[in-house]
């Protein structure tokens, strides 16, 4: 498979940045877009050029950090999958692929692909940790949680960070990326103690770095690797008025 890459190109945050072409020869469609970016580096090194410089660490759709807005679409255009989960086969060969870094005033470009993203761990920072003193660690069944509660926890807690939600945003909205962190906490007895503390300071750190409101689109959801459903939000939203009001 032969394919014609348009890659964003950007030597460092304080540099104007322009898109440049390169050709992806003799591609297998078994590879995955970041091998196939291994490929074109390879051939930049021989050639003395700089390599593309693009994030990445798992590559097994766990960590999140191979955030790449493929042909407009965060992490391309597979539903369900990150960067690294995205293969060849989903394009035709001669296809034309534009590759770029997520586009957000919180994730200003580090270089090229990569963008810096540390805005949504100050966001968890901010959350704080359960602080409970529990003593050792209780059985697992002495604290009985409903199924239904216990299942919509972990649904929440699926959100890997990757940050797509706010690259698909037109606002760069974070409310799924807070939601889903302030969620699956509500719904454990672990965090009770700090609820409303807990969900006022995440929204305060949210807007404090940058990020737009909800655009209601549900774009986050559609792009979201792990399918974090934006019922996430309303719970947040209710929690935060919930905490007002308590407040």
């Amino acid at each position: 498979m032969d394919f014609t890459l348009h890659v964003w190109r950007q030597p460092g945050p304080a540099d104007k940045g322009r898109m440049v072409t390169y050709r992806a020869a003799n591609i297998s469609p078994e590879m995955s877009l970041l091998e196939m970016l291994d490929v074109v580096n390879e051939e930049l090194v021989l050639k003395g050029q700089a390599p593309i410089a693009f994030d990445h660490d798992c590559r097994e759709g766990i960590c999140g950090s191979c955030s790449l807005v493929i042909n407009g679409v965060a992490h391309g255009p597979d539903r369900g999958a990150t960067t690294c989960q995205t293969y060849m086969r989903s394009f035709k060969s001669g296809d034309h692929i534009h590759i770029e870094p997520f586009r957000a005033k919180a994730f200003p470009v580090i270089k090229d692909l990569v963008v810096d993203r540390s805005a949504l761990d100050r966001i968890i920072q901010a959350g704080g940790f359960v602080s409970a003193n529990t003593g050792g660690a209780p059985d697992g069944n002495a604290l009985p949680i409903p199924r239904h509660e216990a299942e919509t926890a972990m649904d929440a807690a699926q959100c890997i960070g990757c940050g797509a939600c706010v690259a698909a945003c037109k606002n760069a909205s974070a409310m799924l990326f807070v939601g889903a962190k302030v969620s699956h906490l509500v719904f454990l007895p672990q965090g009770q103690a700090e609820r409303a503390e807990r969900v006022r300071r995440m929204v305060a750190q949210m807007d404090k770095e940058g990020f737009g409101h909800c655009s209601n689109t549900a774009e986050c959801e559609a792009v979201c690797p792990k399918q974090v459903s934006v019922q996430f939000i309303g719970k947040m939203n209710r929690e935060f008025w919930r905490a007002m009001v308590k407040e």
